[in-house]
């Protein structure tokens, strides 16, 4: 009964960060909060003057994915990568559900991504992310997609990994929206020697928790995440991976990632996808006035 209660307590707690209300934090929810936070900074402290060294000496600094590793696992994720990530001239294509997912797929594979422009808003999150060469994007409408497009095209150019969300925003782990394709301009025609790999990403019963859904703003799922008691799976599922080559143009590549994305989710769930039930504005993609990887 007591569990129900709990249940039935956090799912209004959920509902209600989505209409944007603040999550009241247990005086035990700060303190969890204000240790993982000083962690984050005690890290911080340790591995940025050394990354700061390696770029200096022009070196490839792997300190922003050691880092983004140990970030995901003090905010309780428990990652558990399933099949074989790419590591170099990959594109990957993911769904998306927090801003735990950077941490993770980073931690993971090292990729840089693109998100949108408010996770770059978000406490420590936003500048982590800008380590690993995070390309912020906005969602008013299609002015500077070109200009996006050829800072993709210049971070596949380097051998790098690149991650692209492209429902748009976040869902709740039940769901997958349609794929956005204005991003995936820059496999149109595709780097050689590029390969798209489908990821799906998996937190179990936890996802609706940490899922950042309707209205709430970053800092408060982000303190609701922190705040959290426990630990948490994350599995990263790495799909097979597919020539782009062989796909006629962008829209063909979105609705092959997608199916195996929906496949696995399918599975892992058990069951069959529901709709989403929050509103989504239609992604019109804007290019941030600059857009400047951390040097």
């Amino acid at each position: 009964m007591a569990s129900a209660s709990r249940a039935k307590t956090d799912a209004e707690l959920r509902a209600a960060a989505a209409r944007g209300e603040p999550t009241p934090i247990s005086p035990m929810g700060w303190v969890r909060l204000g240790r993982r936070v000083f962690l984050l900074f005690l890290a911080l402290l340790l591995l940025v003057p050394v990354h700061y060294l390696y770029r200096a000496l022009a070196y490839g600094s792997p300190f922003p994915m050691y880092f983004l590793r140990f970030a995901a696992w003090v905010a309780g994720a428990r990652v558990k990568v399933i099949g074989t990530p790419l590591r170099r001239d990959v594109f990957f294509i993911s769904n998306h559900l927090s801003w735990l997912d950077i941490l993770a797929l980073a931690g993971a594979s090292g990729t840089a991504f693109v998100a949108k422009a408010e996770l770059n808003e978000v406490p420590i999150v936003g500048w982590l992310s800008r380590l690993n060469r995070t390309v912020f994007v906005r969602r008013e409408n299609r002015m500077g997609v070109a200009e996006q497009i050829n800072s993709l095209r210049e971070v596949l150019s380097d051998n790098w990994s690149v991650t692209v969300f492209p429902e748009g925003t976040v869902t709740d782990g039940q769901s997958l929206l349609p794929f956005k394709t204005s991003m995936l301009r820059v496999l149109e025609p595709p780097p050689p020697g590029v390969l798209v790999q489908p990821v799906m990403l998996f937190y179990g019963e936890i996802a609706e928790w940490v899922g950042w859904v309707g209205d709430e703003t970053g800092l408060n799922n982000f303190k609701r995440v922190m705040a959290r008691k426990g630990t948490f799976p994350l599995e990263l599922h790495f799909l097979e991976p597919f020539s782009p080559e062989d796909h006629h143009g962008r829209k063909a590549i979105a609705a092959t990632a997608r199916n195996e994305i929906e496949s696995a989710l399918v599975n892992a769930l058990g069951k069959p996808l529901r709709e989403f039930e929050f509103s989504v504005d239609p992604v019109r993609y804007q290019a941030p006035e600059k857009i400047f990887p951390i040097e």
